[in-house]
């Protein structure tokens, strides 16, 4: 009876490990969306404020959330007077934690700026800022332009069709792509970058878009987060 006791703490012990799931932030207020989407898919987000330093312990994926740009300096660029003030310190957190997660091959799903800075860690650079507002719409819009899916990525094996609609608030984007990444959808009108993946690791993805914001109303959105946590789940 012992035996079967601690068996089954076990048990239920690795099940909440392979469930943890750190999300860094930089404002509370901005975490509910992520936490819901990752709960719906039977993820626990395990929410740590991006300050100091914190070693990937305890958990099974890594979420980067979307945010303040990514300092120019990062890819050898002088700022743009439309890039945001940086925060270095969150900037300097989370590329520490995408070291970890690399290094040991942790699922990594990475949001809007966890996209550009995925990129950046990655050797690539950004566009500080896009003229057209086509992919700065307003945040109560579900959905703003179609994606492309690049066949035979991560990605397609996820939508399981060619095009997506996203919505879209964002005034960078990736430019050169690093070199370890790949593309993975593009803005089916203007070519911008809407996805990247890891090339040499098992799931690292990047979205340009918001599916936290979609996850509640839309299957495919929430597909992103499921396909997450089946990752998780086999780590």
């Amino acid at each position: 009876m012992v035996t079967d006791a601690r068996a089954d703490y076990r048990k239920r012990s690795l099940r909440l490990l392979n469930r943890r799931v750190l999300t860094p932030y930089r404002h509370e207020k901005k975490l509910k969306n992520y936490v819901d989407s990752l709960r719906a898919a039977d993820l626990e987000p395990i929410p740590v404020l991006a300050s100091g330093r914190t070693e990937l312990k305890g958990v099974a994926g890594l979420l980067l959330m979307g945010g303040t740009d990514v300092n120019p300096k990062l890819f050898g660029a002088a700022p743009d007077p439309a890039t945001q003030t940086p925060d270095d310190e969150r900037d300097a957190f989370e590329l520490d934690l995408l070291d970890q997660a690399l290094a040991s091959d942790l699922p990594v799903f990475a949001i809007c700026r966890g996209l550009q800075l995925l990129n950046v860690h990655s050797g690539g650079t950004l566009r500080q800022h896009l003229a057209s507002q086509r992919h700065n719409t307003p945040r109560d819009a579900d959905f703003a332009h179609e994606i492309e899916i690049e066949p035979g990525t991560l990605l397609s094996s996820i939508a399981a069709q060619p095009r997506w609609p996203v919505n879209s608030y964002h005034h960078q984007a990736a430019e050169r792509v690093g070199a370890v990444l790949r593309v993975s959808a593009r803005d089916a009108e203007d070519g911008t970058i809407e996805a990247l993946e890891h090339t040499q690791r098992t799931f690292v993805l990047g979205v340009q878009w918001h599916p936290e914001d979609l996850a509640a109303s839309s299957a495919d959105q929430l597909r992103l987060f499921q396909h997450f946590a089946k990752r998780i789940h086999r780590s």
